[in-house]
């Protein structure tokens, strides 16, 4: 089966290229850097050409609102159509559980945009949900940070790790579409501002972090049910502690 994934050379990507390649199919790595862009259109129609399974991992270059929105909704357009060209039967996208519930943030508001297009392309379909990873916790860190204090929801989360997402996305690139959305998350449930702390702690890193439930996340405020799945979410094995046992020192 030949499977392309746009944004095949990410965090996310590159695991999911490698996991379907030991099963024995034809996998594409398809982005900018190796000739195919979703928002120009450049090599779309020649990496897509007898493919069966597009994994849409594209992510946004900027978080500004009205750029995310754009890329999502230009990137979204320009692939459905030169899936349907190309007679693609199963089209997945990696999305974020909470999206629905976080439209304060244009980057959700994005996302949402991408899922609309999605259900309404004509391209049977299925949508994968997934909590936060846990490599981007550095990155969480350092969005809630004044001085040495970083100031951070003490809302619930239930980190993923990429590994775990990796597994599911070639899973499900081997399944049938649903033409809905599946849900995966990370196997424990825990305090975002906690979490952090810990991450830090562990780090080495000094700064304290300071719980403040009017804090943002990403432009969002933040409630107990914001980021966490109660739909019966498929979960990663991966704890923090094994993660952050392996994970690059940066």
């Amino acid at each position: 089966m030949k499977i392309v994934i746009i944004g095949g050379t990410g965090l996310i990507g590159s695991k999911t290229v490698e996991r379907l390649r030991r099963r024995g199919h034809e996998v594409v790595a398809a982005s900018p850097n190796t000739g195919v862009d979703t928002i120009t259109g450049e090599g779309l129609a020649g990496a897509l050409a007898g493919c069966d399974v597009v994994v849409d991992l594209a992510n946004s270059p900027s978080f500004e609102d009205k750029a995310v929105l754009e890329f999502f909704e230009t990137s979204g357009r320009n692939l459905l159509a030169a899936e349907k060209a190309a007679g693609v039967r199963h089209h997945i996208a990696l999305s974020v559980v909470g999206t629905e519930r976080l439209l304060e943030s244009g980057y959700f508001r994005g996302k949402l945009a991408q899922e609309k297009l999605i259900k309404a392309g004509g391209v049977p379909y299925t949508i994968v949900h997934s909590t936060q990873f846990m490599e981007f916790l550095g990155g969480i860190a350092q969005s809630g940070t004044v001085g040495d204090r970083v100031y951070l929801s003490p809302a619930y989360v239930q980190p993923i790790a990429s590994d775990d997402v990796a597994d599911a996305m070639a899973e499900v690139a081997l399944d049938a579409p649903v033409n809905g959305t599946i849900e995966i998350a990370g196997p424990e449930r825990v305090r975002l501002s906690d979490l952090v702390a810990r991450y830090l702690r562990a780090m080495g890193d000094s700064r304290k972090v300071e719980p403040d439930p009017e804090a943002r996340y990403f432009g969002a405020r933040l409630d107990d049910g914001s980021l966490v799945s109660d739909n019966n979410p498929r979960l990663g094995r991966i704890t923090f502690k094994d993660w952050f046992a392996t994970a690059p020192r940066k």
